[in-house]
């Protein structure tokens, strides 16, 4: 077999996912096609990081420049006659911290020398006046203030440590390095650059980075190329760190890092790889580790050539500062970020920032970080593990973030397009349903890819509703808070541990419930939406006593009420079928269900967030039976939570699955999480909610994977507000929900939006963007005339009475009250 031909073979198998081995590796040391071998990397950088391309906006804190090694290319490291003082202070250290903060960086990289104290006298007389024995004493010191005092994240390079080093640093950074260089024993031999360098021998180097592994370190490692090593020697050094990072799975990123000769070191006139050997070496890089493995190339040493490295298959620039200099490579000044941001969309990529803690590790903060940080972590990521970069907040924020408002509006250049993101789109417009891979990916776009998805939801929508927007005008009756389920993000329900939370227990008596429903039709309503906690003494007899309350008092209102959970319980406490009960209570005059408690339907979600609660299995199984009789329902989806987007694709799809068999659901009804008081968030354990672009891409996304299916996607504003609402129109969703009159689930989680959006402030909002309101019923039929006069002249409301539950009596006598209001 020809070279060429076992080149491609070797690049077939890397693109369909296969591993090379050791020898094939080793064969692309003398390939022929180096062309080639940058087109699979690139498309394999692709396939893990579609056009993303990240950066750490950080400061650089090189607390000491002393170190026992010698390397012959470094001029970080000094001796003491070269240096002022042995270490930085806490104050030096903290006062650059803060002035990064103020300039948006994230993290604090702390860069030192190795264990200074085993080799100079003035190092550990330093160390002993600060109070410390080691070196390492020190950074988890400095570190721990850092933690407490800046909203940074140190990463720590350290160079060699032990297990107990490890445990000792682990409690406060977010992640932590250090470059093997290579791992070639030739280079510490006399005469090379790492000999005299105890610290830079390959077993060493290895062991420490096994050792990170073992104590589930987020890890940083990599290559130092053009000090004298072979390509050969390089990439047997890339194997043993894939070896290692396939025993943990530790490593973050591996970095590609090309020499740059210094004066005034023995190598100052040593030879620098050039651009050619660099960009071949990112590409075997990309060719051993795959598509997911982050790799990097600092920015500043190849200034000229960052769109040859795009090509050749990086995804991650590293640090970036906007404050201080590469103290390693002085020689070389930090890009300006708007020049990078630049530099990286020529080459068809966004920049995009990332925390020192790689999206994929902060995914999972219970596997990959101390106790101590899970929370700050938690609460500083998006649903991918991006950092958060604005300040909005579902339920709580007016404005929302222009940038992405512009960004889900805009009209991408058609050759700017992800090609597999065309491909997703293509495919439903052919009516073919997505996978859940295919639909995580939609929910993963960035840039011109993100504006293309807007946009495409947004010509769905205009295909399937045209320029119409609905809305109904209801009211909401949530008839008790009180709840003997221990959801983990509900602050509405009060059970014997909630009465911190917002409002006191109430049960409404029968007499209430009629009232509010008598007034909601004076003001024009066609509907009542019911939902309550699961009260203890609750049964399916109460249900349907709710029911029949309310059309003893308006027989033309529309029953739009009780979640599956409150079904299945209803059923349960009769010791009915599911059919039996849901016939009964359309009998009674029900007239659709709220697909509300679906949360995340994925039970691996569920088993964090309402671990008692209906299972996935048994919500859709309510739902269908639902349908089945000839009722109707919504369909919900609360994220932003503990859930990712492959749990927002699942939820979709048993969504698409169910509608294609019972053509039940009459909307989808995406709900940003409102995580102020909710107890999972008070108690660390939860992300504050969504950001504005996950929210507007959940919409779009929406329209696009149920498209063909389920015509109406609605957005919510008590989550959203006017203005977030107004985006969601404009990225696939044609229905704003209900005026609701008195909500109060989501203002019981801290939301500020209000308990009535207005039906006059509803089509002034709808017609500003150029749209056309429809006032709707329930099952989207125009509303009737006498309902929108009777809705648009409706008077103030009088105020409610939540009746206090220890004036009911028994469960029991709800029904004597329902003959009373009949009466």
């Amino acid at each position: 077999m020809s070279k060429d031909n076992q080149l491609l073979m070797l690049l077939d198998k890397c693109l369909s996912g296969g591993r090379l081995s050791e020898s094939e590796a080793l064969s692309l040391t003398n390939a022929p096609d180096e062309g080639a071998m940058i087109q699979a990397s690139s498309r394999l950088r692709d396939r893990g990081f579609g056009n993303v391309v990240t950066y750490s906006p950080k400061v650089f804190i090189p607390l000491t420049k002393l170190c026992r090694d010698v390397c012959h290319y470094c001029t970080f490291a000094q001796t003491p006659r070269y240096i002022e003082q042995p270490f930085m202070s806490v104050d030096e250290v903290l006062e650059s911290c803060r002035a990064a903060e103020k300039m948006g960086c994230k993290e604090a990289l702390f860069t030192l020398g190795e264990k200074p104290e085993l080799r100079y006298r003035v190092a550990r007389e330093a160390l002993e006046e600060l109070g410390f024995e080691t070196t390492l004493d020190y950074v988890a010191h400095v570190a721990r203030r850092v933690l407490a005092e800046t909203s940074l994240l140190p990463h720590i390079n350290a160079g060699c440590m032990t297990d107990e080093e490890f445990a000792k640093l682990r409690p406060v950074s977010a992640s932590m390095g250090i470059m093997l260089e290579s791992a070639s024993e030739r280079l510490c031999q006399k005469g090379m650059p790492h000999y005299g360098s105890p610290d830079k021998l390959p077993e060493a180097r290895l062991a420490t980075i096994d050792r990170a592994g073992r104590a589930k370190v987020p890890f940083t490692s990599g290559i130092l190329i053009g000090i004298g090593e072979t390509r050969e020697e390089r990439v047997e050094s890339l194997l043993k760190l894939r070896e290692l990072h396939e025993r943990h799975g530790h490593l973050q990123e591996i970095i590609v890092q090309n020499f740059r000769a210094k004066p005034q070191t023995k190598m100052a006139n040593a030879p620098e790889p050039d651009l050619e050997d660099l960009v071949w070496t990112v590409a075997v890089t990309r060719l051993i580790f795959g598509s997911d493995m982050s790799i990097q190339v600092p920015p500043n040493l190849s200034p000229d050539a960052l769109g040859a490295l795009v090509l050749a298959g990086i995804n991650d620039w590293g640090g970036v500062s906007p404050l201080t200099p590469d103290y390693v490579n002085p020689e070389a000044p930090w890009p300006h970020l708007e020049a990078l941001s630049r530099d990286t969309e020529a080459a068809g990529k966004v920049l995009r920032e990332r925390l020192t803690i790689y999206p994929g590790f902060a995914s999972e903060p219970e596997r990959w970080l101390d106790e101590a940080l899970q929370t700050q972590i938690r609460r500083a990521v998006d649903a991918s593990g991006y950092p958060r970069t604005d300040d909005w907040i579902t339920g709580e924020t007016a404005e929302v973030p222009a940038d992405v408002s512009r960004q889900a509006a805009a009209v991408p250049a058609g050759k700017n397009v992800s090609a597999d993101i065309r491909r997703i789109v293509d495919r439903v417009e052919r009516g073919e349903p997505l996978t859940e891979t295919e639909i995580a990916r939609l929910f993963g776009v960035h840039g011109n890819d993100m504006s293309f998805v807007c946009r495409k939801a947004d010509e769905l929508r205009q295909d399937v509703n045209r320029d119409v927007v609905t809305y109904a005008v209801n009211r909401n009756i949530n008839y008790t808070n009180i709840c003997y389920f221990k959801c983990q993000f509900c602050a509405f329900s009060k059970g014997k541990l909630s009465e911190n939370l917002r409002g006191k227990p109430y049960d409404l008596e029968a007499g209430e419930i009629a009232r509010r429903v008598r007034e909601a039709w004076d003001r024009g309503a066609t509907e009542v939406c019911m939902q309550g906690g699961i009260h203890p003494h609750y049964t399916g007899q109460t249900y349907l006593d709710i029911v029949k309350t309310v059309k003893a008092s308006v027989p033309e209102m529309h029953v739009h009420a009780f979640s599956p959970l409150e079904i299945w319980q209803g059923a349960k406490t009769l010791g009915v079928s599911l059919e039996e009960f849901l016939t009964e209570l359309k009998n009674a005059g029900l007239g659709s269900l709220p697909g509300t408690a679906a949360e995340i339907l994925d039970d691996e979600v569920r088993a964090v967030i309402c671990p008692d609660k209906l299972g996935t299995n048994d919500w859709l199984e309510v739902m269908e039976t639902a349908h089945r009789v000839g009722l109707r329902s919504t369909a919900t989806m609360m994220f932003g939570h503990v859930d990712a987007p492959k749990h927002w694709a699942r939820h979709l799809i048993h969504i698409w699955e169910l509608h294609r068999r019972t053509g039940g659901f009459t909307e989808f009804v995406p709900l940003p999480f409102v995580a102020a008081e909710a107890p999972m968030y008070l108690k660390g354990k939860s992300r504050q909610g969504p950001t504005f672009r996950e929210s507007i891409l959940v919409h779009a996304v929406s329209r696009i994977a149920l498209h063909g299916h389920i015509d109406n996607i609605q957005a919510s504003w008590v989550k959203l507000g006017t203005k977030g609402v107004e985006t969601c129109l404009n990225a696939g969703a044609n229905d704003v929900g209900g005026t609701l009159m008195n909500e109060s689930i989501t203002r019981a989680a801290g939301a500020q939006h209000g308990q009535e959006w207005s039906p006059a402030n509803i089509e002034t909002t709808i017609q500003r963007l150029g749209r056309t309101p429809l006032q709707r019923t329930t099952l989207y039929d125009t509303a009737p005339a006498n309902r929108k006069s009777a809705a648009m002249e409706a008077e103030e409301l009088m105020p409610i009475i939540n009746t206090d539950p220890r004036k009911l009596g028994r469960r029991s006598e709800r029904s004597t009250l329902v003959r009373k209001v009949a009466d």
